[in-house]
């Protein structure tokens, strides 16, 4: 019986690392896991030595800082490896990308789709990635590009439902594909016994909440010394990461893991598996109002307790599970917040809609009818 040639995907980002939680654990494994694709993730390099998986090949590009001349040629550099795959398919997930999806619709006759992580406006204007003066025509010209571009690509992914609203160059041509968790096989929370455990996870920055989750924990300790603070994830900027090893110095109970160091996901989790509690809180801002963190999907697939900001959308998704206790972080009731940390029968029922699994068949109907 003669086999079946496997259709080539090429899955490229320009600063996420080939190990990203996205493009390797969801879109990679789900693609690759039907055997009728053979899939190539190509990112930023990982520290981590990740071997290649069943039906996934990792091409890590060089390393380069951020902000350099080096990140210009980066997407020559991703689509002289497209060049070498001659994808099938191109999965870009960067506005950086969009000529290179579109050269290899021209070179190769691939199918190309832009998933849309980011909104990328509202995001390079309204946080602190880039000095002031640039912010704004920045992110016009980055807008002028996904405007113009995206009409050549065969489909769009959206990791957020809010961008149907936001994203106004977004027509019908677009799938909503969640940033749900994909738990671990063999996860399993264990926290240890004579400490209470708060956690907070993922990118560490101004608009990610790091400040108040320190704060919070720092208040909640004075109040009972068995609250202590374990910080996981990545800090992209320096004065950010400076500002917050000053602000957890000589304070025992906080830890820090990664930092100025790309984080793996399995720490994510390691993290997650030995905490009481987490923290979710994003500072008001109109590039985060319609966003559901990833973090809340990952404590709600985990059965987590949440220290939840008192978000009306964020509070809806944990209400039914019991999961959550709502916390004022500009005038915490600490007295009340410990008290429910005590008392609540947290997850009183397994979360519905919070995994992968519910994105997965989304994801395979669209690059199956692109590919047949």
């Amino acid at each position: 019986m003669q086999e079946i040639k496997k259709r080539r995907i090429v899955i490229a980002s320009v600063l996420k690392p080939v190990d990203d939680t996205r493009m390797l654990e969801k879109l990679g494994r789900s693609l690759a896991g039907t055997e009728k694709f053979e899939v190539f993730i190509i990112g930023f390099p990982s520290r981590y030595a990740m071997p290649n998986e069943e039906g996934i090949t990792l091409l890590p590009l060089p390393f380069f800082r951020r902000l350099s001349l080096m990140r210009v040629l980066i997407p020559l550099k991703i689509l002289r490896k497209c060049i070498q795959v001659k994808p099938d398919m191109v999965i870009v997930n960067s506005h950086e990308l969009l000529i290179v999806g579109i050269l290899n619709r021209i070179f190769f006759g691939s199918r190309i789709i832009y998933d849309i992580r980011e909104n990328y406006y509202r995001n390079i204007l309204l946080t602190d990635a880039f000095p002031k003066f640039l912010r704004l025509p920045l992110a016009l010209f980055v807008r002028l590009k996904e405007r113009f571009f995206s009409p050549f690509f065969h489909h769009l992914f959206l990791a957020e439902k809010g961008y149907l609203s936001e994203l106004t160059f977004v027509k019908n041509n677009c799938t909503v594909l969640e940033n749900k968790v994909r738990v671990p096989p063999s996860f399993q929370r264990v926290p240890k016994p004579g400490r209470i455990r708060l956690v907070f996870t993922g990118t560490l920055a101004e608009s990610t909440g790091v400040f108040q989750a320190i704060e919070l924990a720092q208040q909640l300790h004075q109040k009972n010394e068995a609250i202590e603070l374990v910080i996981v994830g990545y800090c992209a900027q320096p004065e950010t990461f400076n500002r917050l090893i000053q602000v957890i110095k000589n304070q025992p109970f906080i830890h820090l893991k990664g930092g100025q160091e790309l984080v793996p996901h399995s720490q994510i989790f390691e993290a997650i598996s030995e905490a009481d509690f987490g923290i979710v809180y994003y500072p008001p801002s109109p590039h985060t109002a319609n966003s559901i963190p990833t973090k809340l999907y990952e404590y709600l697939g985990c059965r987590l307790p949440i220290l939840l900001q008192d978000y009306q959308p964020w509070v809806e998704l944990c209400k039914p599970y019991q999961a959550a206790v709502k916390v004022n972080f500009s005038q915490p009731d600490l007295a009340n917040i410990l008290r429910s940390m005590k008392e609540v029968q947290f997850y009183d029922q397994a979360p519905a809609g919070v995994t992968w699994a519910d994105e997965e068949p989304k994801l395979l109907e669209v690059v199956e009818k692109l590919l047949k």
